[in-house]
């Protein structure tokens, strides 16, 4: 499982150190495509199978799941860490999360959303939690 946060910077060249905690779960190779929220989702190969597995059960014939599909697939790429334990974000990925200097790497159970340092503060301002919470109970959650 993935957690925590964890803030780095991307250099000029597009290199992300990935948290040596994470390296581990990611294993050898790893897909980081566009994320919900402006962010970027990572995925291990294991995770990422699953979901491609879902997204092909989608039907052709309905918009919404061709574009969802589109959308998570053709931004997907599969990363290898280098030696200093970087990867090599794809210009496109970094253009789509607001990507340049300071970023924050969050766990969140069986991926890694890489945001925007600005994003992440914007988007995740948790003045809104007790309210949140209360209807997380629809699904079946409380604490």
């Amino acid at each position: 499982m993935f957690m925590g946060e964890y803030n780095h910077t991307i250099d000029t060249k597009g290199r992300l150190i990935i948290p040596s905690r994470f390296r581990d779960l990611l294993g050898e190779e790893f897909i980081v495509t566009k994320g919900l929220d402006g962010c970027l989702f990572v995925f291990p190969k294991n995770e990422w199978q699953i979901i491609e597995e879902k997204l092909r059960t989608l039907p052709l014939n309905n918009k919404s799941a061709r574009k969802f599909t589109r959308f998570l697939v053709a931004g997907a790429t599969l990363c290898e860490l280098d030696k200093q334990g970087r990867i090599l974000l794809p210009q496109v990925l970094r253009d789509f999360a607001g990507l340049e200097k300071e970023v924050v790497l969050a766990g969140n159970l069986n991926r890694i959303e890489i945001w925007s340092k600005a994003n992440w503060i914007e988007n995740n301002a948790y003045d809104d939690m007790d309210d949140i919470a209360e209807q997380m109970t629809d699904f079946g959650l409380s604490i």
